[in-house]
């Protein structure tokens, strides 16, 4: 098995680098990537940690990108050396997810819920504070009895305490990306939030603007889908990859490791493609 798309708490997974490599031994994938949302923090350890574990390793990342409608998220496989360009890239986002966090404790404390910056680095140090370490403590501290209740409730979109991202620009993104020697894949494409009659068009100007890959296959999408979109993605000349998008087992119960769409396991043969592509080590 392989998986192109996980987390750590690098970002907002619950395992380590270390501890996703080994978990990742034990269900025998051999190949995986490492995405954390806007850092690269935890691509080092997980690099050692896949060597010893005896996986191939995808340096990556997934950045955020500003768009009209859904969430656009833009991952980079492969990365050689971390350009200037993506270091940039990644300090303006980590300075606008601050921002975005400072204005959802404003909203919290303004119905009387005690919580502090300070107060969730304590709980969750060495990572990128986001909207899940809030439902986190949201649970912590019994106002809610579950994370996604609190996204339910709270936190996500249209909800009382969410604020909306900023995130980069797709054209500066994919530069950025091609810069550190990795290749830019849109991720969850069905999270735009697009119809099939628009998302056709709006691919191929993705493509023709520097986008190189599709996943296709992803958990949060029906195997129908996925099979729609690997067929659009040949039709306009993208590879196509394919990730469980897992943070683990208590942020996200419906995703596993080296499994997406309908609970399908991630086969060796999607990666076959990408071997003169995609780097790894």
């Amino acid at each position: 098995m392989i998986d192109l798309h996980v987390h750590t708490t690098a970002s907002d997974g619950m395992y380590t680098p270390t501890e996703i490599m080994k978990k990742a031994q034990g269900k025998n994938i051999s190949i995986m990537a490492i995405t954390d949302h806007d850092t690269i923090d935890g691509l080092e350890e997980g690099k050692a940690a896949a060597k010893e574990c005896g996986i191939r390793f995808v340096p990556g990342v997934e950045l955020n990108i500003n768009f009209p409608t859904g969430e656009f998220h833009l991952l980079g496989l492969g990365l050689k050396n971390p350009s200037d360009s993506l270091k940039t890239l990644l300090s303006d986002l980590v300075r606008n997810r601050d921002l975005r966090n400072e204005q959802i404790i404003g909203k919290m404390k303004a119905e009387g819920v005690d919580i502090s910056i300070e107060e969730l680095y304590a709980d969750f140090p060495n990572t990128i504070i986001g909207r899940p370490h809030f439902a986190a403590e949201l649970v912590k501290k019994k106002i809610v009895k579950t994370r996604q209740q609190a996204f339910d409730i709270y936190l996500a979109k249209g909800r009382k305490w969410y604020v909306e991202r900023v995130g980069s620009n797709f054209d500066e993104a994919v530069i950025a990306i091609k810069e550190s020697g990795g290749v830019p894949v849109i991720a969850h494409p069905m999270s735009l939030y697009l119809s099939w009659g628009k998302l056709p068009d709006v691919m191929k100007d993705f493509y023709d603007r520097g986008a190189m890959g599709l996943e296709a296959f992803h958990p949060g999408a029906r195997v129908s889908e996925c099979l729609r979109l690997e067929e659009l993605a040949h039709k306009i000349g993208f590879f196509v990859t394919g990730g469980s998008d897992f943070h683990g087992e208590q942020i996200r119960t419906d995703r596993r490791l080296g499994h997406t769409c309908g609970g399908k396991k991630i086969e060796n043969s999607l990666f076959e493609p990408l071997e003169s592509i995609i780097y790894t080590c």
